[in-house]
């Protein structure tokens, strides 16, 4: 696929139906997960947030700066990516980067690796891995600030003028589309067909699975199942860096076994991941304490799904306040109540355990170590 054909398609997804906040920035990390990640940093050499400083420096980039200052004193979804990207530290949001790092060094060269490859290997890391990890993460942070596109057609007055909700738009699908294209020529520099195929599958399900998440009306998203949910959430959330850990494989000519460990690791590191993200405003909030969580969230699909649509819908109805608005922290007192959250908090458990495993397959080191202390993170609450 080519950079443009990519971007009109995550376009189409991000705008079918307006995201007003950007979860993925909004929850700060668990302590034990920051730990991990700062570890595990020391051990490939730099911080991870030094990744894409090449593309975040350059004059294109820069320009875009400079217009999105013009969007200060907005409600425009772009301005707190923009602002948390910079200065929350907090999430660890290049973590996908560091992941491909840590797999690529426990892994090492492949015994059939020709001569060339290891000598353009530092610390244990081929040049073209730490290329594949900033590529990870341009097309990651693409997408993140391609999500900050607003749908103009559920504005209302209380978002603020409709000229600033265009601008920052515009700005939001330049600024996508910029970091995509430097991802799509380093992804060419690899010169690996293979690669190629494996990371640009992988945009085509994020954008998949964005797409069902913005399309999905009422009645489909009631009839969510843990199994669905599972597939749905894979695509958007799960994909791109179960894919990534198998192409740093490729790129060290490991063969097929290796490539599907790392796969595997991968998904389930992302999916325990995500689901420990959705469930963090359940098992953090006290009694009567204001929270936000998205409806998609995994404790409140599975509770949807234990209680059924008819009790559901009498929940709604008796959280709304007199303004007929929900009500969040009776809404999240109900699917506390409930078996949601244990199922997810399951799930979660099972995903990391099953990461754990994959990673077995890998010689001891201390790179394996910090990714099983970062598979062990996403477990605890």
């Amino acid at each position: 696929m080519f950079p443009a054909t990519w971007s009109r398609l995550s376009h189409m997804a991000l705008s079918s139906r307006g995201r007003r906040t950007l979860s993925l920035f909004s929850s700060s990390a668990p302590s034990n997960w920051s730990k991990a990640v700062a570890d595990a940093e020391k051990i490939v050499g730099y911080p991870t947030s030094f990744m894409s400083l090449r593309c975040l420096l350059s004059d294109e980039l820069s320009n875009v700066a400079i217009q999105v200052k013009r969007l200060v004193g907005t409600q425009h979804p772009l301005l707190h990516t923009a602002r948390d990207f910079v200065f929350d530290s907090r999430n660890n949001l290049p973590t996908r980067g560091l992941i491909v790092l840590l797999l690529s060094k426990a892994a090492g060269p492949s015994h059939t690796a020709s001569d060339l490859l290891a000598q353009d290997t530092v610390s244990g890391i081929h040049t073209s891995q730490r290329n594949l990890a900033e590529i990870t993460e341009l097309i990651h942070t693409a997408f993140l600030v391609h999500r900050g596109i607003v749908d103009l057609k559920e504005w209302t007055v209380s978002d603020g003028p409709l000229k600033d909700m265009e601008f920052g738009n515009k700005i939001a699908v330049l600024s996508g589309d910029f970091l995509l294209a430097n991802a799509c020529t380093g992804l060419a520099q690899l010169n690996n067909t293979k690669v190629v195929e494996l990371i640009s599958s992988a945009i085509g399900d994020v954008v998949q699975g964005i797409y069902n998440e913005n399309t999905s009306n009422t009645e489909q998203e009631n009839s969510l199942d843990v199994k669905a949910w599972e597939e749905h959430t894979f695509l958007s959330h799960g994909a791109l860096l179960a894919k990534s850990c198998q192409a740093a494989m490729e790129l060290a000519q490991h063969d097929k076994e290796a490539q599907s460990m790392a796969y595997t690791f991968g998904k389930h590191l992302s999916m325990g991941h995500k689901l420990n993200s959705d469930l963090l405003p359940f098992v953090k909030s006290s009694a009567g304490e204001s929270a936000t969580f998205s409806f998609s969230a995994a404790p409140v699909v599975f509770h949807r799904q234990i209680v059924g649509q008819e009790r559901w819908s009498q929940q709604l109805q008796q959280v709304k306040t007199r303004r007929n608005e929900l009500d969040y922290s009776k809404l999240l007192a109900a699917v506390k109540s409930e078996k949601g959250v244990s199922t997810a908090m399951d799930l979660c458990c099972y995903h990391g355990n099953k990461a754990l495993e994959a990673i077995q397959a890998f010689p001891s080191s201390e790179a394996r170590s910090a990714l099983e202390n970062i598979a062990s993170a996403i477990t605890k609450f």
